[in-house]
């Protein structure tokens, strides 16, 4: 018979260097308990059962009892929110409207650009090397990412809020992501700054550290 504590945890599908980082390093933020499942990348090809859980064939992939979650920036917040945690900002706090639109501008206009940038480089199958659309989106990417470092000029140490917030985990995720997608030498200045203190924190290295203990080589450092 299975554990009902075990059963009642919350499981979270991961690849090394993906989206799903951003919920395991939420999930050890807030201290949450949860089942990590590491996959292969990608795992539609990789692991065709994982089909069976996620049709769709990306990660992550989010389950909390009847909850099923595909979106990782929906992920941090949902799971802020159901915590009652100051890593959410409230709707009446200043900064709500700034940590909303900084939760998506990680993912649709920082990370997006990255992961069309490796499709037709790093990750393109054979013959389907398209060099111009690579560099093409990395400059997107070097363009758009600016906008961050203007937002840190003043000083400031977190982005949302006058704190860290999953905001940060959001757009920390990507400025992470650009070390993996050959876009490092635009993290310099605040953005390296930046960078070095979200690495510092303890809910970081341990979303690192069970993302290692999963026997992924390429885990994103």
């Amino acid at each position: 018979m299975p554990d009902p504590q075990t059963a009642a945890r919350p499981r979270l599908y991961h690849c090394a260097a993906a989206r799903s980082f951003r919920c395991l390093w939420a999930l050890e933020e807030l201290g949450r308990p949860y089942d990590l499942v590491v996959m292969p990348f990608p795992p539609r090809y990789a692991a065709p059962e994982y089909l069976e859980d996620n049709p769709l064939g990306t990660i992550p992939l989010f389950l909390d009892g009847d909850v099923r979650m595909t979106e990782s920036v929906a992920i941090c917040d949902y799971l802020a929110r159901k915590a009652g945690s100051d890593l959410a900002v409230a709707t009446d706090e200043p900064g709500f409207g700034d940590y909303c639109d900084l939760l998506s501008f990680g993912e649709a206009t920082l990370t997006t650009p990255q992961t069309v940038s490796l499709r037709y480089g790093r990750f393109a199958r054979p013959g389907e090397e398209r060099p111009e659309i690579d560099q093409d989106y990395r400059d997107v990417f070097q363009n758009r990412v600016t906008r961050i470092a203007d937002r840190l000029a003043d000083g400031s140490e977190y982005l949302a809020a006058g704190r860290f917030t999953m905001a940060d985990i959001s757009i920390g995720y990507a400025l992470i992501l650009a070390g993996f997608s050959g876009n490092a030498d635009a993290l310099a200045g605040p953005l390296a700054a930046y960078l070095d203190r979200l690495k510092a924190r303890d809910g970081f290295k341990r979303a690192r550290a069970a993302e290692k203990a999963g026997g992924q080589p390429d885990a994103i450092d």
